[in-house]
């Protein structure tokens, strides 16, 4: 008698506390999905820095595409996704750093920087254009080319991560 009550007593509260049209959302990681969103189409970030690694483009998009694909359950799609990421790569740098006494560079900096463009078709307040850069150093008496692998796979996974905590964790 006592069960048959409180089973009775939760499903009136639950009635009344869950409004019939409201709006959920999925969590995962963190990340809010809205619960009408099932597409994202990730278009290609071309690379329209003046220095250009030719494999740039692919790999970053691969990486950010991965990102989501690894954390949401949204299917990605060639366009028209109830969500849209595209944008370019602005900027591939080397810079010295950690300037020893002869002034020559202990260390160098390789910083990518992409703009990126998000829109969410069902809240348009969540849309925005922003410029993410990330950087790695690495020795000065190392070759770039003997390096570059490495360092542009760290810094793409740096800059999804914050692609993809704007836009989906809303930090």
């Amino acid at each position: 008698k006592m069960r048959k009550a409180v089973v009775v007593l939760v499903a009136a509260l639950c009635s009344v506390l869950l409004p019939v049209g409201c709006r959920m959302s999925v969590s995962l990681t963190g990340g809010t999905i809205d619960s009408r969103a099932k597409t994202v189409a990730i278009n290609t970030f071309p690379n329209n820095a003046s220095l250009v690694n030719p494999s740039l483009s692919q790999s970053f998009t691969t990486a950010l595409k991965d990102k989501i694909q690894g954390q949401t359950p949204l299917t990605i799609v060639s366009r028209q996704g109830d969500y849209e990421i595209d944008g370019e790569i602005i900027a591939y740098t080397v810079s010295p750093v950690a300037i020893q006494g002869n002034e020559t560079a202990a260390m160098n900096r390789l910083t990518i920087t992409v703009r990126v463009r998000f829109t969410n078709k069902f809240d348009e307040n969540q849309n925005f254009e922003q410029t993410f850069s990330r950087y790695a150093d690495y020795a000065s008496s190392r070759n770039l080319s003997s390096v570059e692998s490495t360092l542009v796979t760290e810094i793409n996974d740096a800059l999804t991560d914050d692609i993809f905590n704007k836009a989906f964790v809303n930090w």
